[in-house]
């Protein structure tokens, strides 16, 4: 049964990342490109976060905090960037 729910984890963020990877590629504006870098990071998260539930160890906690805030920098970053390109 855990096998099975691996599985199914594995194959769901194996597509949720080629369909972020394609946004990020075929985006028509950098805006559309950022939210789908936002998502394919939050996969990333997800798979990382999943890792750890599966076999059980805390030691990968300090890799989600660091990618998360490194993502919502990045973020930030960009939109703020785009807004000022805009005026």
């Amino acid at each position: 049964m855990t096998a099975l729910l691996a599985l199914a984890l594995t194959v769901l963020l194996s597509v949720t990342a080629l369909l972020a990877l394609a946004r990020i590629y075929r985006g028509p504006t950098l805006l559309d490109r950022v939210v789908a870098a936002d998502l394919l990071l939050a996969t990333m998260l997800g798979a990382v976060g999943a890792e750890a539930g599966v076999n059980g160890h805390a030691s990968t906690l300090p890799v989600l905090v660091v990618l998360s805030l490194l993502g919502f920098i990045g973020s930030v970053s960009l939109v703020r960037f785009a807004v000022r390109e805009e005026v």
